[in-house]
């Protein structure tokens, strides 16, 4: 799908902010509600909006721990992978999955209240499927993090 520059401000205000209304979002794009609602649905029929959500705190529900768990698979064959993935789907910890390219396979981001419930997320991990190791690396403090994808270089160059 082409996007031209007006799609993606649209696009961009409202990574931003999915509360924000269509008439203000109109007015700072130079277009009219009508034209610019049409967009916004025809981007959301496209799969380009995935989805409009809101972001929580995870300390205001005492999910004070984010772990980054590395994993080097057992095996490299399609079946483990189809497996190692549906086992990480049951586990409600995970947020994030990322499959990668280097010395270990796949990258999670957990997020838990505390240690025991990592450690009980551990083992429920290592029960469910044979992996070769595990690396895990705790986040002492979220200095940054965003769901804004970096749009504004495109809006420039567009």
């Amino acid at each position: 799908m082409k996007l031209d520059r007006i799609d993606l401000k649209i696009l961009d205000l409202l990574q931003r902010d999915a509360t924000i209304p269509v008439a203000r979002i109109a007015d700072q794009v130079g277009l009219s509600q009508t034209p610019c609602w049409k967009r916004i649905q025809k981007h959301e029929e496209a799969g380009v909006i995935r989805a409009r959500t809101a972001l929580l705190s995870p300390d205001a529900f005492g999910l004070s721990l984010t772990a980054f768990v590395m994993v080097e698979a057992d095996e490299h064959t399609a079946e483990w992978r189809k497996a190692f993935l549906e086992a990480v789907g049951k586990l409600e910890p995970v947020r994030d999955v990322y499959r990668l390219a280097g010395n270990h396979d796949f990258l999670l981001r957990i997020v838990v209240p505390d240690m025991a419930a990592f450690d009980r997320f551990y083992a429920e991990l290592t029960d469910a499927i044979r992996l070769r190791r595990v690396n895990s690396f705790f986040a002492l403090e979220t200095v940054r993090t965003t769901t804004a994808l970096p749009l504004e270089g495109l809006i420039a160059a567009s």
